[in-house]
């Protein structure tokens, strides 16, 4: 397969950390329009969710933004990648960074106490999924051929 030009990009225009912090906003609106009962979002249970998965959120995106710092890759998704990450946190899953962002998502939302950010939950991953990562993986399919392509046998898109 013929390498793709240092031009050629995802073509990912919005970036996705907005997806999520728009969707996040519209379920806080929502919530003031149709109020659903908070009370489980009070407990020790809800509390300690929320924190497990903030920290969780860490783990996948801190170890995937210092691999592609260090690689010299962008981190914004209108730029050309400069090599392929296979390794690391990007042998469990294929967006690390996408996924530290849902799980961050979902651990403030359970911590605002909000029910419509969970059940908009669906909603972020199709977005996320449709707008971002396809458009992600046909370009790397271009950039990197079959490298990637074997990648994308061993390693899940989410987890």
């Amino acid at each position: 397969m013929e390498i793709a030009s240092k031009k050629d990009n995802p073509g990912v225009v919005i970036p996705p950390p907005i997806i999520y912090i728009a969707i996040f906003v519209a379920s806080l609106f929502i919530q003031k329009l149709f109020p659903l009962d908070r009370n489980f979002f009070y407990s020790e249970i809800a509390a300690n969710l929320g924190i497990v998965l903030i920290l969780s959120a860490v783990v996948f995106a801190a170890p995937a933004m210092i691999q592609f710092i260090r690689s010299k890759n962008p981190v914004v998704p209108v730029k050309s990648a400069s090599s392929l990450q296979t390794n690391g946190i990007y042998s469990v899953t294929r967006n690390p960074m996408y996924m530290g962002l849902l799980l961050l998502y979902i651990g403030i939302g359970i911590t605002k106490g909000n029910w419509w950010t969970i059940f908009m939950i669906p909603l972020v991953i199709l977005i996320v999924q449709f707008y971002a990562i396809r458009r992600e993986e046909s370009y790397l399919e271009r950039q990197f051929g079959e490298e990637y392509i074997n990648y994308k046998k061993k390693v899940r898109r989410w987890i």
